[in-house]
Parts: C-alpha cells; sequence; structure tokens
C-alpha cells in the first residue's frame, strides 16, 4: 500500500508540472512516454516503468479521474506493441514503439485470407527475399482499420518446401507504399469495418522481419493470445467521463482520432450481445415475470460474471511478466461466444418478433435486431469456436491431438488456392 501511495503522489506530482490541455496531442504523449507513463507497465529500458499489474492499474484510474488522456494502445496498436515488445530486435523495439503510444502510426493485422482463415498456417501469400528485401505478393481479408493503417502485423510463407507451421515469416509491413491497395468489405449488419487487400510485389526491408525467418508461426501465436484475451478488453477511451464537454486542443485532437480509431467497433458491443440491456429489457417489458424469460436470464447473467472474473485472471497472469503463449486467451475467447450465443436468445425471448424489425420505431431503436446480426460473428472472429476447442483440448487438458492430413511440405497440400 505504502508503494502505491508513493506512485500516486509521483505522478500526480508529474500530472501537475506538465498536463496542460493546451497541448498538442502528440506533444502531450511525447511528455508520456519521456515520462514512463505512457505504458507504466512496459519495461524501463522500452518507454515503461516495470509496473505491476495493480500499480499500472492505478496510474490508469488516476488519469481517468483526472480527466486525462493517455498513451494511443488500442485495437490492432496494442496488437503491433505487444507482439514487438515480445519478439522484436533492439533496432525495431525503438523505431516502433514509440510512434504507438503517441498515436502517429496506426496499424492493423494482415492474418486471415480467403483460402485460410482460422487455420493460419495454411495461409499462402508469398514473401520471397531479393538482395535485402522481402517481395510480397498474395491476398489478406476481414483486415480491420487498413484504410487507415500506415503498418501492418504480416504474416507470410517464405518456404514452400517444409511443413505449413515451419514455413512462415512475420513481417512490419508498410501500407503507405505502391503494390498495396485496399477494398471494404460491407457485412450484413450494414456495417463496413474489414477490408481485403491485395499485395503486388509490395516490398519489406530484412530488418522489419520479426522473430527470424521461419519463425513466423510463433510470433503469431502470440499476437493471437493477446487478440482473444483483448474480447473482454476495457473501455477504448480509456475510461474518460465527459469526454465531449472536456476543452482544450488535446481533447480536441484525441475526439478526432477516436472518431478514426473507433469507428470500425461502433458494432462490436452488438456483437458481444449486450448482457447490458438483458435485465433492463425484461423489467420494462414484464418479461421478468416470465419464469422460463427469467432462468434464461439468470443463466446468462452468472455466464457473464463468470467471464469476468476468469478475464481479470488470465489478464494478471499476461503481466506477469510472462511471454510464454497462454491457451487462456482460447477459454475467454470461447466463452464470450457462448454468452453472445445465450445474450440473443435471451433478446430473442423478451423482444419476440420485434427482434426482426429494425429502426427506430423497432425495439431499442433497432439495437436488438443489430445483436441478432451481429452475434455470429463473435464465432468466427480471432480464430472459429472449433479452433479455441482445440487449442482447449490439446493445451489445457492434454487430450491427444486429432490426426492430421497437412504434414508434409505445404507445397504438395491440397488447399483452396491456385498458389503452387
Amino acid at each position: 500500500m505504502d508503494d502505491l501511495m508513493t506512485i500516486n503522489v509521483e505522478l500526480n506530482a508529474w500530472l501537475d508540472q506538465n498536463w496542460s490541455p493546451d497541448h498538442s496531442l502528440v506533444e502531450w504523449r511525447d511528455l508520456l512516454v519521456d515520462g514512463g507513463w505512457a505504458a507504466p507497465g512496459w519495461p524501463r529500458a522500452y518507454f515503461g516503468r516495470d509496473f505491476s499489474p495493480e500499480q499500472s492499474a492505478l496510474v490508469e484510474a488516476e488519469f481517468a479521474r483526472r480527466g486525462i488522456v493517455g498513451a494511443a494502445q488500442s485495437g490492432p496498436r496494442r496488437l503491433a506493441a505487444e507482439t514487438i515488445l515480445a519478439h522484436g530486435s533492439e533496432d525495431q523495439k525503438q523505431r516502433y514503439l514509440r510512434p504507438i503510444l503517441t498515436g502517429q502510426d496506426a496499424w492493423c493485422q494482415l492474418f486471415s485470407e480467403p483460402g485460410s482463415g482460422s487455420d493460419l498456417a495454411g495461409s499462402s501469400t508469398r514473401a520471397e527475399l531479393h538482395g535485402d528485401r522481402y517481395v510480397i505478393n498474395g491476398q489478406k481479408v476481414w483486415t480491420t482499420s487498413a484504410h487507415h493503417a500506415d503498418f501492418g502485423i504480416l504474416l507470410a510463407r517464405t518456404d514452400w518446401d517444409v511443413p505449413k507451421h515451419q514455413g512462415l515469416s512475420y513481417f512490419l509491413f508498410n501500407m503507405r507504399q505502391s503494390g498495396v491497395e485496399v477494398r471494404p468489405l460491407r457485412q450484413m449488419n450494414a456495417h463496413a469495418s474489414f477490408n481485403e487487400v491485395f499485395m503486388t510485389d509490395a516490398s519489406v526491408d530484412s530488418r522489419d522481419l520479426i522473430g527470424g525467418e521461419g519463425n513466423g508461426w510463433r510470433v503469431a501465436a502470440t499476437t493471437l493470445s493477446i487478440e482473444r484475451q483483448g474480447f473482454s478488453r476495457s473501455r477504448p477511451d480509456g475510461g474518460l467521463k465527459g469526454l465531449s464537454s472536456l476543452q482544450g486542443r488535446v481533447y480536441d485532437e484525441y475526439r478526432a482520432e477516436l472518431l478514426i480509431a473507433l469507428e470500425p467497433y461502433t458494432w462490436y458491443p452488438q456483437r458481444a450481445g449486450r448482457t447490458d440491456l438483458a435485465l433492463p429489457r425484461a423489467r420494462q417489458t414484464g418479461a421478468i415475470n416470465d419464469p422460463h424469460i427469467r432462468q434464461e436470464l439468470a443463466k446468462l447473467l452468472s455466464m457473464q460474471q463468470g467471464a469476468d472474473l476468469a478475464a481479470a485472471s488470465a489478464t494478471a497472469l499476461s503481466r506477469a511478466g510472462s511471454n510464454t503463449v497462454s491457451p487462456q486467451g482460447s477459454i475467454g475467447k470461447l466463452a464470450a461466444s457462448v454468452i453472445a450465443r445465450q445474450a440473443a436468445h435471451v433478446h430473442t425471448l423478451v423482444a419476440g418478433t420485434d427482434a426482426m424489425l429494425s429502426g427506430a420505431a423497432s425495439a431499442e431503436a433497432g439495437v436488438i435486431a443489430e445483436i441478432l446480426l451481429s452475434v455470429p460473428a463473435i464465432s468466427i472472429a480471432g480464430g472459429t469456436d472449433e479452433i479455441q476447442k482445440n487449442i482447449i483440448a490439446e493445451r489445457v487438458l492434454e487430450m491427444p491431438k486429432e490426426p492430421r492430413s497437412d504434414t508434409g511440405p505445404f507445397r504438395a497440400i491440397a488447399r483452396n488456392s491456385a498458389d503452387k
């Protein structure tokens, strides 16, 4: 407790001396990075303070209490930063981490392909070394915010003559180059959060290969673990209350940043099922008096509370200082899918046929209909439920692995692609 009090005193003294809403957003975040307060849980060598999860949480809470803007780490930026911290070279950490924290660089995740979604190891995007650069050819899909991204974390195949998990490499990829085309995809819930990305003779400097050639699967596993844990992510606005009423240049620029950064995620609460609406709607409509609906609602709320506790435990383990990929992310991801489906079931019971209507006059002004259209996505995004069950079975329960038909050189494996 004394340690936390000391940190609180130091932090507030530093904020009193340095904080001003008249800073530009980048100016303020530069100060945060230099002071070690942008990501205090990171190592001191890389802009942090080596804080524990409890100490970091205190810093975050104090920023929120005082209405002060923090670093830019949400979404793909966080995936890139944590992966670089775990596997990047000294040069990569020095070049890429600071602009992530200041928000100067936006990122996207270039993993899934039309012929290899949940089978990520089946990626067939090519990366061929020519001199000191890799030439990239291929297509990625379901790429959130690719149209805004400066860089992407890219998984591509560098060797076709070894088993598929061994021939992949992981790159830090410049999205602002010729040879990169981004096309938006319209979803059935009317949002356009995702893109397909075409790479034609694009290139990556060999110093932007992360983790070494052929080690892409190991690096990608870290990214996926972080992503799956993020299905219980905290509020992307950093918890700032009354953001729209705060005045000053830093707030104006922060609001503009959030409009871009959060636009793809506006439907994500609906994708997760909106358990927060279930009990109030059951009370408002009188459905709470139906014993069957009441039982299904109790089941939903119990599942959500259990998942919240499990997510908190997984986050604490992840921040304890280990770079080991944890299957806890798969457990949380699978739980999120189950809860979302149960929430959709409860909303349907409560709304009845009104759940099929959209528009201002429908249930919750169309939100319930959007939930029902969006919930199926959570069982696909970040690895399907079936993939998560396999991971849990093999790595948590230590069950025997399923027989495989995709061993041997990747070149010889039958797949839904014309690449050979």
